[in-house]
C-alpha cells in the first residue's frame, strides 16, 4: 500500500524544485548578462546572479533546518522558462528588441519564484517551521524587489527601443 504523502512531503518536494530551480537561474544568469545590450541590463543581471547566490544559502538553512540533505528535484517550469529565454537571445540577437525579449524572460522566471516562494511562506506557517519563514520571506522579498526593477527597465528603456526598427 503506498504511503500517504503529507504536506510535509509537499512542503520538501516543492523546496527541492526552488533549490533546482535557483541553480538553474544562477547558470543561465551570466549568459543573459552578455546578451543584453544595455549597461543597465548587463548589471542587473549580474546583480540578480549574485542575489541569487544568496537565495541558494538561504534555502540550504532551510533544508538543514528540516534535517535534510539540500538536493534539487528537476524542475521542467524553470527549464522550459529558461529555454523560451535562449530562444530570445537566439532569435533576437542583434535586434533592438532583443533587450525587451530578455526582460519578459527575467519576469516569466521571477513570477514563477515568486509563486513558489509564497507558497512555501505559508506551508511553513501551516507546519510550524517558524525558522523557515524569514528565510523564506528574504528570497521572496528580493524577488519582487527584482521584478519591480525589470518593469522599471522594460517601461523607461528596452520596450521603447525595441519597438524601433534597427
Amino acid at each position: 500500500m503506498a504511503t500517504t504523502k503529507t504536506l510535509d512531503d509537499l512542503f520538501l518536494d516543492t523546496l527541492k524544485d526552488i533549490y533546482f530551480a535557483e541553480k538553474q537561474i544562477l547558470k543561465a544568469l551570466p549568459k543573459m548578462a552578455r546578451s543584453a545590450q544595455s549597461e543597465q541590463g548587463k548589471a542587473g543581471f549580474l546583480k540578480h546572479r549574485d542575489e541569487t547566490q544568496g537565495q541558494i544559502a538561504r534555502l540550504e538553512q532551510v533544508f538543514e533546518i528540516l534535517g535534510k540533505p539540500a538536493r534539487g528535484k528537476t524542475c521542467e517550469a524553470i527549464q522550459g522558462i529558461i529555454a523560451e529565454g535562449e530562444e530570445i537571445m537566439e532569435e533576437f540577437k542583434g535586434s533592438a528588441a532583443l533587450d525587451a525579449g530578455l526582460i519578459s524572460s527575467a519576469q516569466a522566471v521571477e513570477h514563477y519564484e515568486i509563486a513558489r516562494y509564497g507558497t512555501l511562506i505559508a506551508w511553513a506557517r501551516q507546519l510550524g517551521l517558524k525558522d523557515a519563514v524569514p528565510l523564506l520571506q528574504a528570497n521572496l522579498a528580493e524577488e519582487e524587489a527584482t521584478d519591480k526593477k525589470l518593469t522599471q527597465l522594460a517601461e523607461s528603456q528596452a520596450n521603447a527601443k525595441g519597438s524601433k526598427a534597427a
